[in-house]
């Protein structure tokens, strides 16, 4: 019976045996990447402009309207008695800002006014905050801005302002607000107050109230430290905006026009958000695009093509409008200071032109208003916006919203657009797909949504969280990808945030909340990290095949080193794959450090915001090749790796 049981137990151990993948990659041959792109797209889904990258505290903060949502108070509320009430003033603000809150007091004396309770809530530290508001109306006191816990009314800080209100003219207050504590929680409000007692008017009238902790790089306006810490820190190079269906809008009459998103914030009117809440446009063309500069990330500028979501074509007599409003564009931002729109740049405050090489026309435009919204842009929208586009700037590519596998035989120069959110079984199917086709592409969005065997789409219902064993389909996509990065231009994740209270699409790269502890890298942000800190300049061709194990090999030119990027995907028996690399010209003894990601043994273990449980594990080490110049190491199934030889190591980005 032994005898018998140790053969079985032999048995079973020889079946998870695999043998040794041999990989010899060639010194010649390959393509000049010029730097494959890893990247993001950005629209306001999920609360991830307002209330998350943007960092403005004030929900609400100028009662905007739009054609899908009618001014509110949403967010505000009285103290002491106050009446709380929307005003439409025969002198407003400004044309873009016509409501605004009128408070009036209920008693002569004692403090009274009003408080917001931000974006579910605010961060509060010992910090240097800085406000302003609006205000319109005869008082002659102080205004106190304060900020305080929501649970227990305690006061973590206050600002006093003279007033220098007046009865008939808005006039501006500024201020700036340091706690003296940190908050226990995220569980606070900003409030305004004022003195009853010095009020001569019988109210006062608010607009445009506005809070900002300080703002990655300390810009004006700006965006939200930490989580833009975290997006920085995938290395992305590439930057597509505004991304999505908020291009599109849901009518022709409210898709995201740009020139009503730069100048003064009085001077915004906000934007129809077509993912059920009203958009400030605080986060604005040009806030995007110091967002780029500031992370060193390529533009791809998309603009709207005369398709909306409910299917509203724009007829060919009526195009040339958007056509030159998209000329307009490109021009602010590409133009020199002495250009109509290049000198409107230079006077918000940024003379010199930004990069822009790639400009896409429109937004999934075969599935919007299909099939006659598709049509129409293969028939005459999109060739008249490439001839129009390529004939004011040649340099430029022009970017179609769908790709040859939407059925579009896209004309030159023209490049295409392939999206896909899908399952990790799907990726691997798709490991070549790009391995044939000539028509330069962009991979503008992409994500693991729907676990294998699922319904998919059919269900509507996407995973709660990226999963570990999506992450590792990504990889793998992104691999084919670069392997073909001659061709491709990058691979964008989207959408990239979620905001913890509010959402429409749960599958995100990062999520938060107004606390910043909240602030979760995925299982995906660890594959799409490792896989974008070691760009290749050039690939490089390898003998072998794919399946379990899936690679490219390359070089990176600016630091002489040798890269292996490989992921493993359902092994046989879930064994170990071990690895036998072999770089042409790399001598014996040369050192090379090797990164690997597994996960848990669960492949549907996620990063929960809730617990902050990291279930990535990266391991660091550093191998040597044999007398052979061979690197031997095992991956272990569903992991993801990286092997670069050591070179001159420098920043990641812009290594090209």
């Amino acid at each position: 019976m032994m005898a018998i049981m140790k053969r079985v137990l032999l048995g079973l151990l020889a079946t998870t045996v695999v043998s040794a993948i041999n990989i010899n990659v060639s010194s010649k041959g390959g393509n000049a990447t010029g730097g494959f792109h890893y990247g993001l797209l950005h629209e306001d889904i999920d609360n991830s402009g307002d209330g998350g990258l943007y960092a403005e505290l004030i929900r609400n903060r100028a009662f905007q309207s739009s054609e899908r949502y009618p001014s509110s108070l949403s967010g505000w509320y009285p103290i002491n008695g106050t009446q709380l009430s929307l005003k439409t003033l025969e002198a407003p603000l400004s044309k873009a800002l016509s409501t605004s809150m009128n408070v009036a007091s209920a008693s002569t004396h004692g403090q009274v006014g009003f408080f917001n309770d931000g974006y579910w809530g605010m961060d509060v530290k010992t910090q240097t905050y800085q406000g302003s508001f609006w205000v319109r109306g005869d008082y002659s006191g102080y205004f106190t801005a304060s900020l305080q816990s929501n649970i227990t009314g305690e006061r973590f800080g206050l600002a006093k302002i003279k007033s220098r209100s007046q009865a008939d003219k808005w006039v501006e207050h500024e201020f700036a607000l340091t706690p003296n504590k940190n908050a226990p929680n995220s569980n606070n409000t900003f409030a305004i107050t004022f003195e009853a007692a010095d009020l001569k008017s019988a109210s006062l009238d608010f607009n445009l109230i506005s809070l900002f902790p300080p703002t990655f790089k300390g810009r004006k306006n700006g965006m939200r430290v930490d989580i833009v810490d975290a997006l920085e820190q995938f290395h992305p190079t590439l930057f597509r905006l505004p991304g999505g269906n908020m291009l599109e809008g849901s009518t022709n009459t409210s898709w995201w026009n740009w020139k009503d998103s730069i100048g003064p914030l009085k001077d915004r009117p906000g934007f129809s958000g077509v993912w059920g809440y009203q958009q400030t446009h605080g986060l604005g063309l040009l806030e995007y695009l110091q967002f780029a500069e500031d992370l060193g990330m390529e533009l791809i500028l998309a603009v709207y093509a005369g398709l909306s979501l409910n299917g509203d074509v724009t007829p060919e007599d009526q195009l040339q409008q958007f056509i030159d409003n998209a000329l307009d564009e490109i021009e602010f931002i590409r133009g020199p200071p002495d250009s109509k729109w290049g000198a409107v740049r230079a006077q918000l405050g940024h003379p010199a032109p930004w990069k822009l090489e790639y400009v896409e026309v429109g937004n999934e435009d075969w599935l919007a208003g299909a099939p006659e919204g598709w049509a129409t842009y293969k028939d005459y929208r999109f060739p008249k916006f490439l001839e129009a586009i390529n004939k004011a700037y040649p340099d430029i590519q022009v970017i179609s919203s769908g790709s040859v596998y939407d059925g579009y035989d896209i004309p030159t120069p023209g490049a295409g657009d392939y999206h896909l959110y899908t399952t990790p079984d799907t990726w691997v199917a798709e490991f070549g797909k790009f391995d044939n086709i000539e028509t330069p592409h962009l991979i503008g969005e992409m994500a693991s949504t729907f676990p294998n065997g699922g319904t998919g789409w059919d269900s509507g219902v996407l995973r709660p969280f990226p999963w570990w064993q999506g992450a590792v389909g990504e990889a793998i996509a992104l691999i084919g990808y670069e392997r073909n990065a001659d061709r491709i231009i990058g691979a964008l994740y989207a959408p990239i945030l979620r905001n913890m209270n509010r959402w429409q699409w749960s599958i995100t790269m990062l999520q938060f909340a107004a606390d910043p502890a909240m602030t979760t890298r995925s299982t995906s942000w660890y594959a799409w990290e490792l896989m974008a800190a070691h760009p290749i300049t050039a690939t490089l061709p390898a003998s072998g095949g794919f399946g379990p194990l899936y690679y490219v090999t390359g070089k990176n030119e600016k630091t002489q080193s040798h890269i292996f990027k490989a992921a493993v995907y359902n092994s046989t028996n879930s064994a170990d794959v071990p690895v036998s690399l072999t770089f042409d010209g790399v001598a014996a003894g040369t050192t090379a450090e090797l990164t690997v990601l597994t996960g848990p043994e669960d492949p549907y273990g996620v990063n929960n915001p809730f617990t902050g449980v990291n279930v990535v594990k990266t391991t660091k080490t550093t191998v040597k090749s044999n007398t052979n110049g061979t690197f031997s190491f095992n991956m272990p199934n569903l992991s993801v790796a990286v092997l670069e030889t050591k070179g001159r190591r420098g920043a990641v980005r812009r290594q090209w």
